[in-house]
Order: structure tokens, then C-alpha cells, then sequence
């Protein structure tokens, strides 16, 4: 489904970031299937569903707070309470996703370094943990090059059947880091007042 050209590729905003990352290689059948991924582990499918929920659930949130704002204030606790949920499940799952690591991230597909080599081509299931809202996602992706480097390899690759609320959440999740490096670049530029 994917097969993004070059120009394609350059259209989405790319981030430097570090996050927890896990790849496994996936079978020739795997691979052909096509199907959503399913993780062994319930903590993260829970982690994942809380998110995608959140997410799904926004719009009915803001049609809530124009009419009646007290339910709105209220929902909005619970949602905060929920995010601390997370946030609990995901220190317990990161100790099982693996370590946290540097990576180059847009909603077309990951760049990461690794210990073992992957020929171009090849296809992979990377579980992703983005701090710190510990949104855990389960992604496709299809290596687009391998080279050697520093005792390991870079590895970049695309993904592969993405739904549009993966895709929505990595958009957003993207902008809220870019807009955090700028405001702290303007911190950094501007004189200190007295």
C-alpha cells in the first residue's frame, strides 16, 4: 500500500527524537498479509488503545464544552486522570520495549540505528513508545536502506498500512515536538529581563 516516492517522502516533517523503540523482523506470510499487528503483550495493546481512544474521542469533548462547559471541565479531569493511567502502564512497559533511543521520525516512516542489518526491502514490525505522552503504536514498516555505521547499522525504512488515526496521531505528536524546540529556542535567544 505504501511505496512512497522520493518526493512523497519530503512532503512530511521530520523530527529528531528519542523514544523507546523494538523491531522485529516479520515473516515472508506476515509480511504478505497484510494485517494489523497485534503485540503479545496486553500492557501495550492497552497503551495503544487508551491513546487511539483519546484521540477518536476529541471531537466529542469540543462539541461537549460549546454547550454545556461544567460537564466539559469534568470530562476534561477524567481525561487527565486517565492520562496518568498511562503514563503508569508505560513506565511498566518500557522496561519491556526497549531502550530508549535517538531516531528520525515523520508520519512516512522511521530512520534507527541497529545491531543487526535488514536488506532493503525487508519488512518489519518496530513498536514505538514517543515520550513523554507514552503513546505506544504498532507500525509496519518497509526497510528503504541499510548502511553500516558505528559498530551497527542505519536503517531507514517507510510504513506500511498505516490507519489515518496512526497517521493523525504521529502528525500531532510531530508538531507538539517541533513546537516545543521552538518555544525552547526562543528561550535560549531571548535576553534575560530585570
Amino acid at each position: 500500500m505504501s511505496t512512497l516516492d522520493e518526493a512523497d517522502r519530503r512532503e512530511y516533517y521530520r523530527i529528531e527524537d528519542v523514544i523507546a523503540l523494538e523491531i522485529t523482523p516479520l515473516s515472508a506470510a506476515e509480511a504478505e498479509s497484510g494485517e494489523v499487528l497485534q503485540d503479545a503483550s496486553p500492557l501495550f495493546n492497552l497503551l495503544s488503545e487508551l491513546h487511539l481512544s483519546e484521540f477518536e474521542s476529541q471531537h466529542l469533548l469540543r462539541q461537549i464544552s460549546e454547550r454545556d462547559r461544567t460537564l466539559s471541565s469534568y470530562l476534561k479531569t477524567l481525561n487527565k486522570r486517565v492520562d496518568l493511567l498511562s503514563q503508569i502502564v508505560a513506565q511498566t512497559v518500557l522496561g519491556k520495549v526497549g531502550e530508549l533511543q535517538p531516531v528520525r521520525l515523520s508520519e512516512a516512516g522511521i530512520e534507527f540505528h541497529h545491531a543487526h542489518a535488514y536488506p532493503t526491502g525487508s519488512h518489519l514490525s518496530a513498536k514505538l513508545v514517543l515520550m513523554p505522552q507514552a503513546l505506544g503504536l504498532l507500525l509496519r514498516a518497509r526497510v528503504t536502506h541499510c548502511r553500516a555505521q558505528d559498530g551497527g547499522y542505519d536503517i531507514g525504512s517507510e510504513f506500511e498500512s498505516i490507519t489515518d488515526t496512526q497517521r493523525q496521531l504521529l502528525a500531532r505528536y510531530i508538531l507538539q515536538k517541533q513546537a516545543q524546540a521552538r518555544r525552547q529556542a526562543r528561550e535560549l535567544n531571548e535576553p534575560a529581563t530585570e
